[in-house]
């Protein structure tokens, strides 16, 4: 069955939060107020102004919106983080935006995803924060912002990601006092984070796992707050003759493409493309292999992508990834880029896209190429966090590859975005989808112990989808009555 929290589960579990959070001086935003940060109460903007952005203190939870003063210090909110690329760098005439990630705590919007699996656990009192651990399965950032908003919440956590991720990652999670587990392999090695979760299950009955590939609370966030960030931007810059024509997003555990959904209400004709690594072409070719486009899992099919939604999905090389990571992030690429007459201002806020992040602008290029796309053409794809996460590559990269230069800046860009072509694509038809779809069957009926029914019922409920995704509204309602019984906010 697949659940829908829209009341209390556990009255003396949400007791226990209740005193919990009143303990430790915990107030919950609700969705509304992460869409809309005007809605936030004075009294808690102006605690925020005397806190960092990144600071261990309960009210950074407010700072889950893509509305974030763009300042580490202090700041409150104004519009949209976004950044939009000319064509002196995408090579294409249609629009290319790009929201930014980095100026949520932790750096990365993942901060949303897990508040959105995390707080209606609580609020229903599925969770009991006094004995309950919060365990974190992720490729990356989803387990940082799961291990952020636990401590805000005064919840212990448990991070699981591969190995092979970036030392920044491991170095944070330990600094924070999350317990840390690493998994063999790298970023398309999912199945053994899901194998140790059947390990925990099985012998700590203390800890709940919160699966970002199966929890309808990731994609819900997504809805509910990235696609009305993406329609304020669109709205903004709009022409009279604009429309949104695609909205791209890397698959991973299909919680940000879940934005397209919403998006696809109000834009019918509006493209879906899912990006993946061409290394492990898991939608495109049901392929497999490891790749080192950080931040996108895979080999598999998350639980909560609603794959009839997805118009096409491109495979970007993760060697056109690290090539164009270079060129945004050395010197001597940015004084190339800076010769073929991009603006200063923009060559200097290219740092603001990781990996993942080049990777969505790469398929962002391909897609508009391949659809012909002109300048009334308006493409939004997402960098979910920044090369901040990543520069303990560019030294790897150095010893690998050598010293960076001009030469190499200019056959990087030739190659790595001029070069993208209409390649390593796969526009979707019914019967594509369906097949995709239907590999969900291998992860979640055989190894995770999903019902066939509610497989079924993914593909076939035409309500199912927006059921999920319109818990948001009653949740808010939950969190509303949940902060009046802490009282925290009525005693600052």
């Amino acid at each position: 069955m697949i659940p829908v929290t829209d009341r209390v589960v556990n009255a003396v579990s949400r007791r226990k939060a209740i005193e919990r959070f009143r303990e430790k001086q915990i107030i919950l935003p609700t969705f509304a107020q992460m869409r809309n940060p005007e809605h936030i109460p004075g009294k808690i903007k102006d605690s925020l102004k005397n806190i960092g952005l990144w600071d261990l203190h309960p009210l950074n939870l407010f700072r889950i919106t893509w509305k974030n003063e763009p300042v580490e210090s202090g700041g409150l909110f104004g519009g949209v983080n976004f950044l939009e690329l000319p064509p002196a760098l995408t090579g294409v005439d249609a629009r290319i935006i790009m929201l930014i990630g980095k100026y949520f705590p932790t750096g990365s919007h993942k901060v949303g995803a897990a508040y959105g699996c995390l707080a209606p656990r609580i609020i229903s009192g599925e969770f009991d924060p006094s004995y309950h651990k919060a365990v974190w399965p992720s490729t990356g950032n989803y387990c940082r912002g799961g291990a952020f908003d636990s401590w805000l919440m005064g919840v212990t956590a448990v991070a699981i990601l591969p190995e092979e991720m970036s030392r920044e990652r491991f170095s944070w999670l330990e600094d924070i006092g999350a317990e840390v587990i690493a998994t063999p392999g790298c970023e398309s090695n999912v199945k053994e984070i899901y194998d140790k979760c059947w390990d925990i299950r099985r012998n700590r009955p203390d800890c709940v796992i919160f699966n970002q590939f199966d929890e309808f609370g990731n994609p819900a966030w997504h809805y509910n707050i990235t696609a009305p960030a993406i329609e304020e931007v669109y709205d903004a810059l709009k022409t009279g003759k604009s429309q949104l024509a695609a909205y791209v997003s890397a698959t991973g555990s299909a919680g940000t493409i879940g934005a397209g959904d919403r998006l696809k209400n109000r834009f019918p004709a509006m493209k879906i493309v899912a990006s993946e690594a061409l290394q492990c072409p898991t939608l495109m070719l049901n392929g497999f292999g490891g790749h080192r486009i950080e931040g996108i899992g895979d080999k598999h099919v998350p639980w909560v992508h609603n794959v009839r939604n997805t118009d096409m999905v491109t495979a970007i090389d993760d060697e056109d990834c690290m090539r164009v990571f270079r060129l945004f992030n050395e010197p001597d690429g940015h004084k190339y880029l800076k010769s073929c007459g991009l603006d200063q201002g923009i060559t200097e806020q290219l740092h603001l896209l990781g990996i993942s992040g080049i990777g969505n602008l790469l398929s962002a290029i391909k897609t508009a190429k391949y659809y012909e796309m002109n300048s009334n053409d308006v493409v939004i794809t997402l960098a979910t966090d920044s090369a901040d996460m990543y520069r303990s590559r560019l030294p790897e990269l150095e010893a690998e590859k050598g010293p960076y230069n001009m030469l190499q800046a200019a056959k990087d860009f030739e190659k790595c975005i001029n070069g993208q072509a209409c390649d390593n694509l796969r526009e979707l038809g019914y019967y594509d989808r369906k097949a995709i779809h239907n590999l969900k069957y291998f992860t979640w009926v055989e190894q995770q112990a999903k019902e066939t029914e509610d497989l079924n019922r993914l593909w076939y409920d035409r309500e199912i989808w927006e059921q999920q995704f319109n818990q948001a509204e009653k949740w808010d309602e939950m969190i509303e009555a949940f902060n009046e019984e802490t009282g925290v906010l009525k005693s600052m």
